[in-house]
């Protein structure tokens, strides 16, 4: 028998992104679950800088139109321009994180932006291990000012990504195996 910890890691050593993604998506009830695992991220202060919104399937092209328009603030190619008005319809759901950064002593703009990272990897975890698969997007679009306005953000804050979510359209191969030793080491006191 797996114990719960055995499925927890397996579920951290399996999490991948996956690019084609297809119905069914999350539930409401599905997807509230995965929003309370991201809202337990490390928070100093409490001051929950991080964000979701949800953009449901029948908004899809409505967000792409945005996303096309948004892309218009920088001197970007109009293919690209074009790609990203297709990009939300390659999957059934998606859901931006947000990080509205808040002036404070003690907890700089990078811990709030390290704690959306938390939530974010949270709710991916949360969701893959209710059954679906998920890719977390940024690109030039997240910088967009007109993006920002539309989602009432304030210039400095953050969009986080764009995290699209769905069903693997295919079979997803197995992670292959990391080797701890290559990014843990101890340290050591120098001889100064």
């Amino acid at each position: 028998m797996i114990s719960s910890i055995e499925l927890i890691h397996e579920n951290m050593h399996q999490r991948q992104s996956v690019g084609q993604l297809v119905d069914p998506a999350p539930t409401t009830q599905q997807l509230n679950l995965a929003f309370e695992a991201a809202l337990t991220a490390p928070d100093h202060h409490r001051l929950k800088p991080t964000r979701f919104v949800i953009v449901p399937e029948e908004k899809r092209v409505y967000f792409g139109e945005l996303l096309s328009q948004s892309m218009n603030d920088f001197d970007i190619d109009p293919v690209q321009i074009e790609r990203a008005r297709s990009q939300p319809l390659r999957a059934p759901l998606l859901v931006l994180a947000l990080t509205e950064l808040q002036d404070h002593p003690k907890v700089p703009h990078y811990e709030q932006i390290l704690s959306t990272g938390a939530a974010v990897q949270n709710f991916l975890l949360s969701v893959q291990a209710q059954g679906f698969s998920t890719i977390w997007r940024t690109g030039a679009v997240v910088e967009s000012s007109t993006l920002k306005c539309a989602l009432g953000l304030q210039e400095r804050d953050l969009i986080s990504g764009i995290i699209y979510i769905g069903t693997a359209a295919r079979e997803i191969p197995k992670r292959a195996e990391i080797s701890v030793a290559d990014h843990v080491s101890y340290w050591q006191e120098s001889d100064q």
